[in-house]
């Protein structure tokens, strides 16, 4: 006997599931990896170049190698966070695709590939970088295991941790090159990353279907207003941060021409705003860093931000003569 045919009521994201072929084994492994959230650890090469001096071919090579160094520790942790997660990602509308909810992984693979990629990790770390990047390096690798396995489910603490873990890889990134990290990076980072880390939340209240706390979170539906309102603010005080460093002494040291980097604060109000406005029209995916991405809005506010700061360090000298 045939099996029945799907309700014309079910939904078409459903059927698209139902036919929807299996990926290779391997394939399966390198979306496990999340290797799109790689590039969050460019961050390590911000100091770099954000450094008076153009950097040595050394410093390029050690901040490359340390780069790569955080990616596999932190596809280690996403791996691990999938594993312990598979309950509550198998019930998340998008979660439910990841390789090891899906089925596509047998959940007894997760421990090897969290070894095997701690190992490679540290071990690239001890013989290419300085032994200080090492430390760091440890350290992340702890605050992502006790996120992972206990802060993720504390109620502003995971928050911070967060946004502390994306700032701590400026901090490794300044060690393996040897470029100082100013307090004017640190404070804008850790403002900027506390409001992404805001909306990830909010985008994971909003798709709550009862008010009921979110699972492995600390959160209700009813925290949006508040979570909102929080997020915003930091976002908004990273860009006050900002301000104040154009309008520094210390700005002088990197950029010919500061008064041009004014012209960086209406884009990044912009961008923003626009990503809250959109994570409160239920527009963009659970992951700001990915949204970003894949957001040609967003690619483009990086290109030109990119520019204007180096029209700004770079600026002729007769341009700066008149901006004085």
């Amino acid at each position: 006997m045939s099996s029945p045919a799907p309700s014309p009521s079910q939904p078409s994201e459903a059927l698209e599931e139902q036919v929807k072929p299996r990926r290779h084994r391997v394939l399966a492994v390198v979306a496990a990896l999340r290797p799109h959230q790689w590039s969050k650890n460019a961050l390590l090469l911000l100091p770099m170049m954000l450094a008076p001096n153009l950097p040595s071919l050394l410093s390029i090579e050690r901040g490359l190698l340390a780069a790569l160094t955080f990616s596999l520790c932190a596809s280690a942790g996403y791996v691990l966070n999938d594993v312990l997660d598979i309950k509550a990602d198998r019930a998340h509308p998008t979660k439910r695709r990841r390789p090891f909810a899906s089925g596509e992984l047998p959940v007894a693979l997760g421990p090897f590939l969290v070894v095997l990629l701690v190992m490679v990790s540290f071990a690239s770390s001890l013989l290419f970088v300085p032994f200080g990047f090492s430390v760091m390096l440890a350290i992340y690798l702890a605050g992502t295991l006790s996120y992972s396995f206990y802060f993720k489910r504390k109620l502003m603490v995971d928050v911070l941790l967060l946004a502390g873990l994306y700032t701590h890889r400026i901090l490794a990134g300044g060690i393996a090159t040897g470029v100082p990290v100013s307090s004017w990076l640190l404070g804008f980072s850790m403002f900027f990353f506390t409001s992404l880390a805001f909306a990830k939340r909010y985008v994971e209240l909003k798709s709550a279907s009862d008010n009921s706390q979110i699972k492995n979170r600390g959160y209700f539906p009813t925290d949006k207003e508040m979570v909102t309102s929080m997020g915003t603010g930091s976002g908004y005080i990273a860009a006050l941060v900002f301000m104040l460093y154009v309008e520094s002494t210390a700005v002088r040291v990197n950029y010919r021409a500061p008064a041009i980097l004014w012209l960086c604060m209406p884009i990044l109000l912009y961008w923003l705003g626009r990503v809250w406005l959109l994570a409160g029209r239920g527009h963009m995916q659970d992951d700001p860093v990915k949204f970003a991405l894949r957001d040609l809005h967003s690619l483009i506010c990086a290109v030109g931000i990119v520019l204007i700061a180096l029209l700004a360090r770079f600026t002729p000298s007769w341009i700066s003569a008149l901006l004085q």
